[in-house]
């Protein structure tokens, strides 16, 4: 497999870059989405949009997982609590307090006093939507020493049966719950205590962190590369165009298949991780990939960030340009992402605190 400068996989940090852009079209085009009717022309290229970038997160969380299951590479407790957990606690500390401070300057009500204010909010939980990915990652490392053990014992088999009964029990059922109803199912899923998500929810997200590692690891035949890429772009057809069939029952924007955890959008993230690794996993250096690598290196502070710059935007009246929504989304897309990595590559030079804010 093709390495970068310093022992990085290509095809890992090309995920992360186009993850990273994947979330910042998913934000863009969600608050326009809203306010179309649903039907036009605009709303339909929204969804689109909005729909075939799902597996951004779920890539996100399966890139995590193929290096930190990885029983190869070393990592004791200390390094996992101070070098990952502690990272991300200071990233939302810190991100979390920065979004407060910006809802008050943007209202006209920003003062000293904002400051302490804005830490306790983040202490009790509110903070910035996208932020929940910090406090679910958070919780992944919590269980990560448990998962390591069961990745070195682990054959091959144990992670077809783990990734069954995952796909079962938390991507397809509650999905057939949530679009036709079953008492009686429901019934059962909560007396086996099936809801996992409800109880501790970066349970919910264990099938994509082990989906990392099986994944780097594991070869797959051609045969079940094409059934991979089948599923994929069936499950990128049903987020799209059973997203539109469902709003336009209800007369109004239904996500129920946007969710992350259905096995529409897994479909889509195990698909295109395979891609990439099948593409680009054996492909030779260059200049162009090199760069992308230290994109990647930014890729968590533009993350961060970005949703920032959205804000600026739709506060000065240019969160729906005056474009048709095909064109306007990868355009409203680029100016939050520029400035997004600009400040992500800044913050990132800082010495000791750099890597704790990006």
């Amino acid at each position: 497999m093709a390495r970068s400068k310093g022992g990085r996989l290509v095809y890992a940090d090309l995920l992360r870059v186009a993850a990273m852009l994947a979330v910042i079209v998913i934000h863009v085009s969600a608050g326009w989405l809203e306010s179309s009717p649903v039907g036009t022309a605009d709303w339909h290229a929204l969804n689109a949009w909005d729909g075939l970038c799902r597996w951004a997160v779920p890539v996100f969380v399966m890139c995590s997982g193929m290096f930190l299951l990885d029983p190869k590479r070393s990592l004791p407790l200390p390094r996992l609590f101070l070098g990952h957990f502690l990272r991300m606690a200071a990233a939302l500390l810190v991100w979390g307090t920065a979004y407060h401070l910006l809802h008050q300057f943007l209202a006209g009500t920003l003062s000293l006093a904002s400051i302490p204010y804005a830490l306790y909010a983040v202490i009790l939980g509110d903070t910035e939507a996208h932020l929940w990915y910090l406090i679910t990652i958070m919780g992944l490392y919590l269980m990560t020493p448990l998962l390591r053990a069961f990745v070195r014992g682990a054959s091959r088999g144990d992670f077809h049966w783990c990734f069954l009964v995952y796909g079962l029990f938390m991507l397809a059922l509650p999905l057939f719950l949530r679009l036709r109803g079953s008492q009686t199912v429901t019934l059962y899923a909560n007396r086996l205590s099936l809801n996992f998500n409800l109880a501790f929810p970066p349970l919910a997200y264990v099938g994509y962190f082990l989906a990392g590692y099986y994944l780097k690891t594991y070869p797959l035949s051609r045969t079940a590369r094409g059934i991979l890429y089948v599923l994929g772009i069936a499950g990128a057809a049903a987020t799209v165009g059973g997203a539109a069939l469902l709003s336009q029952r209800a007369g109004g924007l239904d996500v129920t298949l946007y969710s992350y955890l259905t096995p529409n959008v897994a479909a889509m993230a195990a698909a295109l991780f395979v891609l990439f690794r099948e593409v680009l996993g054996g492909s030779g250096q260059g200049a162009w990939r090199r760069r992308f690598s230290a994109m990647a290196a930014c890729s968590f502070g533009v993350y961060l960030c970005h949703v920032g710059f959205l804000l600026l935007l739709r506060h000065f009246g240019l969160g729906t340009p005056p474009v048709p929504a095909a064109v306007g989304v990868p355009l409203l897309a680029l100016a939050v992402f520029l400035p997004s990595y600009v400040l992500s590559w800044l913050l990132h030079k800082i010495p000791v605190a750099g890597p704790y804010l990006t």
